[in-house]
């Protein structure tokens, strides 16, 4: 009798234990829960911190004289460029949120509304106030001054990437010089490859006032050695060129270099004619030769097919 009694006893101690092991256990599991709400809470309150902190820095750099550039179109729709936003019935330039429809993530982009509208600015160089001899992390990415109106940028590798390989596009290239004087180079079906290609250029035909640099086309003794098309982009650190030696660590930005250029928009800011080891200036060969730095350039790009929207 003694030896039954003890076994009961074990047996109900043993399931008051199991009882007690689940209570704790789901006591436990709702503590984690709570604690996982507190932390998603504190997560987005995060989130909201810096996203004020950053419309701050924006109308903190506003302030500084320049006009508002960003502008809110609402709703929820995604724009692929400039055109559809135009189109859209925002005719203001200034700066708005687009996503191609490959990408990832949307991104902020200059959108040129005048000159026809609808122009997706993906370079812009007006003063020297941005370093442009960046690394090849820094212009896959993009970099610069998304905030003021005249900031100077670059869009990025991968967005250039995205946008292109959408719809067939137009490049237009404004050029200024240091004496008042402005001209355009114009280029059909522009496209920027993918990473695995090194964001290889290609381009159709030539238009404009300012010359054919970009395709070297201007003498066919040097085409070879300065035309742009189907090269490779390279930087001081991606030495992706065919040259023996590195021209974007020679000519101070990262571009698709051949041997090395007769375009080099993204070279160093002078003020007009310069001296140099290398032609290392914003030069467009075909105007202004390889000695004398552009006072500004904008590329910007828009669907070749593009009719725009005027009502």
């Amino acid at each position: 009798m003694v030896k039954w009694l003890s076994v009961i006893l074990a047996v109900t101690l043993m399931m008051d234990w199991r009882s007690w092991a689940l209570e704790s256990c789901l006591q436990e599991q709702q503590r984690l829960k709570d604690q996982l709400r507190l932390l998603e809470a504190r997560v987005k309150q995060q989130q909201t911190k810096i996203e004020q902190l950053l419309r701050e820095q924006e109308l903190q750099l506003l302030d500084r004289g320049e006009e508002k550039s960003f502008r809110h179109v609402g709703g929820k729709r995604q724009y692929a460029d400039c055109s559809e936003i135009f189109n859209d019935g925002h005719k203001l330039s200034g700066f708005y949120k687009i996503k191609p429809m490959q990408s990832p993530v949307e991104f902020s982009a200059y959108c040129d509304m005048t000159d026809g509208g609808g122009w997706t600015v993906v370079q812009r160089r007006v003063d020297g106030s941005e370093n442009f001899d960046r690394n090849w992390a820094d212009y896959e990415k993009g970099f610069g001054n998304f905030v003021q109106k005249n900031g100077e940028y670059w869009l990025g590798n991968k967005n250039l990437h995205f946008l292109t390989t959408q719809r067939d596009y137009t490049l237009k290239i404004d050029l200024a010089d240091f004496e008042g004087e402005s001209r355009f180079a114009q280029y059909e079906s522009f496209r920027v490859g993918d990473e695995q290609s090194a964001y290889e250029l290609s381009f159709r035909e030539y238009s404009g006032t300012a010359g054919d640099a970009l395709s070297g086309s201007f003498h066919p003794e040097v085409q070879w050695w300065a035309s742009h098309l189907r090269m490779k982009f390279s930087t001081r650190d991606r030495d992706n060129d065919n040259y023996s030696g590195n021209c974007a660590q020679d000519d101070k930005g990262g571009w698709w270099y051949n041997r090395c250029h007769s375009a080099n928009l993204n070279g160093l800011y002078y003020r007009g004619a310069y001296t140099g080891d290398t032609d290392n200036g914003i030069v467009w060969y075909t105007w202004h030769g390889w000695w004398y730095s552009l006072k500004s350039v904008v590329m910007k790009i828009r669907p070749r097919d593009f009719v725009p929207n005027v009502v």
